[in-house]
């Protein structure tokens, strides 16, 4: 044990060769409070580290976000480093900023206009699958990737419902929401979560039980970086059947889109909860060479169960797609996850889901909004217009509501998007080169696309998802109550008030803050 103490010492004295009081306070409280079973020092990065940059990038997901730079990187290994980052943030009065995955899309979880340190959780990802009693409890560093392969390890008749991207951290994305495929019949990740341990304020571990259910009401959909860290989450698998249906079908204007689209919006809500079907808008160019720039309508589905199932239904909801048989294929569940990241089934092996870092990065914005009546066919037109004089690749993917979302009621987590809406929209853009005047570009026409939406999408508020992360709607860089309001009504509508008084119950002095969190109560 001494051995080890000396050790730590040592490390922590190297790590404050050339560095601020505040950072040596840091690490001299983490020293304080490290055990010695389970030393922090495995842990730190700081500056002086020669893995500091690699270990700062590898979860940087978009490549738009200016670099950061924080004082230190705790990339923690045990629980108890979360409690010790927690507790001397605190004591010495450095923000945090809590990292699962990355993916946040204006890279709030990893950057800072103040001092900082990031707390890394790609260390803890520990799954443990319990199919006789249908669920699993998965630590925050896990990704829904390897939630999936571990599921489908165990049995071939569960799934989780979460999202298609298969590198999404756990933590972040439950916590926000964990829109999916399956939401039309499950509804979202955060409705199948029965349990969560949490770090709190005070460097407690806490359940659900002792944290209370107002705080596990708000971690589910109220973006958990206002309250607490998130260690694990306590999930409910749910049934899939053996073989399911995927389909992705292709339309022009010319092969009759704005038909198809206008249709689609009367019935994509009111479609059987087995049937999920995506609408993507995409630039490409007509079918001959020399043709222009061309829009194309993209149905993208998944349907539980057997194509001799599914047909019968599209053809009476949604005719004018002329779905056929051929276009049609059907496959595990475990496999449809590879369909919906675009790769070849079934020739890809179920093992890349375990791929934590995508094989290539892009400077990207996203923004969303939600839709609640149908855009007439004089709309669509017009949209179909703005789409066609942008120059930039920039698209709309609308993903359907109804089913089981329009049966939760508003206020049952703090996700409040539910009954009301057809379709939620997501604004997207993406770019490989770099540069002010490239960057200015892509973010300018996806604010111009936004701004062409505007007659078409929800009003007072103007609604938005709060996983599809967007520091356009409003920022709070002095952690008031009336800066978080303009924000806070437009992802959480009217359970923002409450989410606020959780924040003024469980961190009264408002030490997990950030640029778009949670304030306390107006004093």
């Amino acid at each position: 044990m001494r051995s080890l103490c000396l050790l730590s010492i040592l490390i922590i004295s190297a790590a404050l060769t050339n560095s601020t009081p505040l950072q040596d306070n840091f690490l001299q409280c983490l020293s304080n409070h490290s055990q010695s079973a389970n030393p922090i020092y495995e842990a730190i990065y700081t500056s002086s580290n020669s893995s500091f940059s690699s270990v700062l990038q590898s979860y940087i997901r978009n490549l738009r976000i200016a670099t950061p730079n924080p004082l230190v990187i705790i990339a923690a290994k045990h629980e108890s480093h979360v409690q010790a980052t927690v507790i001397c943030s605190k004591s010495v009065g450095l923000q945090i900023r809590i990292r699962s995955g990355g993916h946040d899309y204006d890279g709030l979880s990893y950057v800072s206009n103040v001092p900082f340190v990031i707390l890394d959780m790609f260390n803890l990802r520990s799954i443990n699958i319990n199919v006789s009693d249908e669920s699993a409890w998965v630590q925050a560093g896990a990704s829904i990737g390897e939630v999936y392969y571990r599921i489908a390890e165990k049995s071939k008749v569960h799934g989780f419902p979460a999202g298609v991207c298969s590198t999404l951290g756990v933590g972040g994305h439950i916590t926000g929401g964990g829109y999916g495929n399956m939401m039309r019949k499950y509804g979202l990740s955060v409705d199948n979560v029965v349990d969560a341990q949490v770090v709190d304020v005070k460097g407690r571990i806490l359940d659900r039980k002792s944290m209370g259910e107002d705080l596990f009401w708000a971690i589910r959909g109220g973006g958990a970086a206002s309250f607490c860290v998130i260690l694990s989450w306590k999930i409910k698998l749910v049934a899939v059947p053996e073989t399911v249906t995927v389909f992705e079908v292709e339309r022009t204007v010319e092969q009759g889109a704005i038909d198809v689209v206008w249709k689609w919006q009367q019935v994509a809500d009111k479609l059987d909860e087995d049937l999920f079907v995506r609408l993507l808008f995409k630039p490409g160019k007509g079918n001959k060479e020399g043709d222009q720039k061309t829009i194309k309508a993209s149905f993208v589905a998944m349907f539980l169960g057997e194509t001799k199932r599914l047909l019968p239904l599209m053809n009476e909801s949604l005719p004018e797609l002329g779905l056929q048989e051929k276009d049609c294929v059907q496959m595990r569940w475990i496999d449809s996850v590879l369909f919906w990241l675009h790769l070849p089934v079934p020739s890809t092996p179920t093992e890349v889901l375990l791929q934590r870092i995508p094989k290539s990065e892009s400077y990207l914005k996203r923004k969303s909004d939600y839709v609640q009546e149908p855009i007439s066919k004089t709309g669509l037109e017009s949209i179909w217009k703005v789409l066609t004089d942008i120059n930039e690749d920039v698209g709309m993917t609308w993903n359907p509501y109804g089913g089981k979302m329009s049966k939760i009621p508003d206020t049952e987590t703090a996700f409040p998007h539910r009954a009301g809406n057809i379709f939620k929209i997501q604004y997207s853009s993406n770019w490989k080169q770099g540069g002010v005047e490239t960057t200015n570009r892509y973010l300018n026409s996806t604010r111009r696309l936004y701004e062409a939406m505007t007659p078409y999408v929800s009003k007072n508020p103007r609604e938005a998802f709060l996983n599809y992360r967007d520091i356009d709607i409003g920022s709070n860089s002095n952690g008031t109550y009336q800066e978080a309001r303009i924000y806070g009504i437009k992802y959480f509508k009217n359970n923002f008030d409450r989410l606020v008084r959780v924040k003024t119950m469980f961190d009264p002095d408002n030490f997990f803050q950030y640029e778009q969190s949670i304030p306390t109560s107006p004093s």
